[in-house]
């Protein structure tokens, strides 16, 4: 397996993207197609089970490789670092990954070259998809205590949050964590994650079970959005740009979600509001979405 420079691109890619997904906010997905990657992540994943040339899935291995690679270190540098922040610099974090958002948004608008497709029918997938945000995160749960009933509809529950939250992931638009945050999952499954990676296995089960959840959504979402983006592109990116503007809510809301990771209490944090937002943080994840644009060059081996 050869690793040449455009393959670096596809590392920090990999890196860069469980960064996003381990923190309620821009969806892993989204870093994925800013850096001009999408196609290849979609189109890697949906090429298996299917009838693509032994070429075709030795090339998608080869770039889930080396996508992969800076994704473990990305997410074991999540789990070990950033989710001990969470707590700590929440209004900091919170506000980093709005910028992520807002500034994300018009790069893809500008990528997809919308405006040469606007039509009030494709406003109305935007207009569904913003809606399906807000009315999903006005149920959000509060945190599910994992250590207690051990009941076969809270492994279900459990099981289709992670194909959910994957799903998320794969879609340019809200993030799988703030998913998580929407049915209580969050801070639990990254409790329980960090409890196995420290040898403590207590909820080895949560996480298996969590786990083939995040698989069984891996496989099966990436085929429905490849089959989309090819048959639906204009309504779907339109539908992507609802969502996004949906997880401006969803992110906003996001710190009322989170847990003590030791109690497993709610930790009684307001909304993001102009009291307490990071104003520097906000620009800083605005200029770090431009810089990442800015990266696609490397990516194209230029």
């Amino acid at each position: 397996m050869k690793y040449e420079k455009k393959d670096i691109m596809t590392t920090i890619t990999g890196f860069l993207m469980a960064i996003a997904d381990s923190v309620p906010g821009v969806s892993g997905g989204t870093i994925v197609y800013i850096l001009g990657k999408y196609e290849d992540f979609v189109g890697s994943i949906a090429s298996f089970g299917t009838k693509a040339s032994k070429d075709a899935k030795k090339k998608a291995i080869d770039f889930l490789v080396k996508l992969g690679a800076g994704w473990i270190i990305g997410m074991l540098l999540a789990l070990s670092v950033i989710a001990s922040l969470v707590s700590t610099m929440t209004y900091e974090l919170v506000s980093l990954f709005l910028g992520f958002v807002i500034v994300s948004i018009p790069f893809i608008m500008s990528e997809e070259k919308m405006s040469s497709y606007f039509s009030l029918k494709n406003i109305m997938f935007t207009i569904i998809g913003l809606v399906l945000v807000l009315v999903i995160t006005s149920f959000t749960s509060t945190a599910l205590d994992l250590s207690g009933d051990t009941s076969i509809l809270k492994y279900v529950y459990i099981f289709a949050a992670g194909a959910i939250a994957i799903s998320a992931m794969i879609l340019p638009g809200i993030s799988g964590s703030t998913f998580l945050l929407i049915f209580g999952l969050y801070m639990p499954i990254i409790t329980a994650v960090k409890q196995v990676l420290h040898f403590n296995f207590t909820n080895l089960g949560i996480v298996i079970i969590f786990g083939l959840g995040v698989l069984i959504g891996l496989f099966y979402f990436s085929k429905l959005v490849k089959y989309l983006f090819n048959n639906y592109r204009q309504r779907v990116v339109y539908f992507v740009i609802g969502l996004m503007l949906g997880s401006i809510y969803a992110i906003i809301m996001g710190p009322t979600s989170l847990t003590n990771e030791v109690t497993n209490e709610n930790l009684g944090l307001a909304p993001l509001s102009l009291e307490n937002i990071k104003i520097l943080w906000l620009l800083a994840g605005g200029l770090i979405i431009i810089g990442l644009e800015k990266l696609k060059t490397i990516g194209k081996g230029e």
